[in-house]
């Protein structure tokens, strides 16, 4: 069997992310999973919906990753909701640590994935948005997009 290099199709993702905060910075960071857990993401299954990181100790933790039971597990199946470590380097956790210790800076984690056989997630700092701003960002959207359109339809005729 020939590993695949690079970053592969997403497991999960948590598209409200970068519409509900501003994103600043983005980190990889790797994930402390049981057996089941990597069996059941082998298959697609999990959700960032309600997932966040926090910090304890100088350690990080993915809380609130839903990550369902394998469908072919026995008792030694894992809790969905459990709380899971996060693997970074030194010098990175103590930056996002920093971050987080900043009023309103939040970590978020906006995508998981395998690399080279590993279960990566995409964790990154941010700060909320307010709902004028929200407003404001769909607007912008939708006005380039209808600037697309004026020049695509400008172009066939």
């Amino acid at each position: 069997m020939v590993k695949q290099s690079g970053r592969e199709k997403p497991i999960a993702q948590n598209r409200k992310a970068r519409h509900d905060y501003h994103i600043d910075d983005v980190v990889e960071a790797g994930l402390v999973l049981t057996g089941t857990e990597v069996k059941s993401l082998r298959q697609g299954r999990a959700s960032l919906v309600d997932a966040f990181a926090s910090v304890r100790g100088n350690e990080l933790w993915l809380q609130g990753m839903h990550i369902p039971e394998y469908t072919h597990g026995t008792w030694t199946n894992h809790e969905p909701r459990r709380t899971r470590k996060l693997l970074l380097h030194k010098e990175e956790a103590q930056k996002l640590i920093r971050a987080v210790e900043q009023q309103g800076v939040s970590l978020i984690p906006l995508s998981l994935y395998f690399k080279d056989g590993y279960a990566k997630v995409e964790l990154a700092t941010g700060r909320g948005k307010k709902d004028y701003d929200k407003r404001h960002a769909l607007a912008e959207r939708q006005a380039n997009r209808e600037a697309l359109r004026a020049l695509s339809d400008r172009r066939r005729s």
